[in-house]
């Protein structure tokens, strides 16, 4: 939770690791008895089914449509309403918005958002691919035309958000074109603790030959793989560094796997440009794991994209805001740029209300 006033000054924020639960309209009401009352309140709903094509104001139908897409992203959307009608009752007489991290992909080529099903599949059950982290791409991406002095619109650029999910996404001109994401959040690239993509006939092996129910591959897959499971001991890429340079073999098996899919997840979107203007990382692994984003790097030569990346002290990259860490002359630019996910959600709660916006 956070509060900006209108010149995008960050005046006061809560934060958790864990999602909202039963307390939050608690830990809500303390915030809002410390600071003065909002303007509006902009909401982060990772998933917008498919009806919802933009930002919006939540009122009665939408709150209803929310409801019926959770299930394709149970791990966010459930929670993240729990905190929609907290607010909302805390709140009644202020505009609540809805801002989703599926609509920075909502024009992405048809190529790019179709699955190889049949076509009921796809008009009847709408099985396609939307993509996500779409309000870390945007800011992300114009931070990125700050930094390089040119315009978003001129721009061709591989994104990758790296945290506790993790995807890679293409943008030609401003537009995403290509991501790593689809149906739900758990495609793609290895993540803290979910899978990414598996093979689809390993999960239909699973069910018949050893017997697992769909409630133990969506727990499996939601909360117990990805880095977590490769380890044994932990999802957090700090942990795992640490545990690798103590001779951990797991620790060392988990970090090479993930970093090889981001690598595949990157290649794979610099597929979809003509060119690759800059390779640029966010996400709390993305702008707080050096040792990531070089062992990422130094492997993608065939990208024009070298290692040897400085290493910025954290505090000035919050500070400031993006780095550049490429060595000069080395090869295509890459950067690190903060997440900036709140200040997206702020500014596009602004721009759904028509109020100046102060943030950019």
């Amino acid at each position: 939770m956070a509060l900006f006033a209108a010149d995008g000054e960050r005046v006061a924020d809560r934060g958790a690791s864990e999602p909202p639960g039963p307390a939050a309209a608690v830990e809500l009401r303390n915030l809002l008895s410390e600071v003065a009352a909002p303007a509006a309140v902009g909401h982060r709903i990772v998933h917008s089914g498919p009806r919802l094509t933009g930002h919006t104001v939540i009122d009665a139908r939408v709150r209803a449509l929310l409801a019926d897409v959770a299930d394709l992203a149970p791990l966010h959307v459930t929670p993240a309403l729990r905190m929609v009608d907290a607010a909302r009752e805390l709140l009644p007489d202020v505009p609540h918005v809805a801002c989703f991290d599926t609509v920075f992909h909502k024009d992405l080529p048809a190529p790019a958002r179709t699955y190889a099903v049949p076509e009921r599949w796809r008009a009847e059950y709408g099985l396609r691919r939307y993509g996500f982290h779409g309000l870390s791409y945007a800011w992300a991406l114009q931070r990125t035309a700050q930094a390089l002095g040119r315009p978003v619109g001129d721009l061709q650029v591989v994104l990758a958000h790296l945290g506790g999910g993790c995807s890679a996404c293409a943008v030609r001109n401003g537009r995403s074109v290509d991501t790593t994401m689809g149906l739900t959040p758990l495609e793609g690239l290895v993540m803290s603790r979910r899978s990414g993509s598996l093979d689809p006939g390993a999960l239909l092996w699973l069910q018949r030959q050893h017997g697992l129910s769909t409630d133990e591959l969506d727990d499996t897959l939601h909360r117990h793989s990805g880095l977590l499971g490769l380890s044994g001991t932990s999802g957090d890429t700090r942990d795992l560094v640490r545990a690798r340079a103590e001779g951990d073999d797991a620790a060392e098996l988990a970090l090479s796997t993930f970093t090889l899919s981001c690598r595949r997840g990157i290649a794979s979107m610099a597929a979809s440009l003509d060119r690759l203007d800059a390779l640029v990382f966010t996400g709390e692994i993305g702008e707080d794991q050096p040792e990531v984003r070089e062992e990422i790097c130094s492997a993608l030569t065939a990208l024009g994209v070298q290692g040897g990346l400085h290493v910025p002290e954290l505090e000035d990259l919050m500070r400031e805001g993006l780095r550049r860490i490429d060595r000069a002359g080395s090869g295509v630019p890459v950067l690190v740029v903060a997440t900036g996910e709140t200040q997206q959600i702020a500014a596009e709660t602004r721009r759904v209300l028509g109020i100046a916006d102060g943030t950019r």
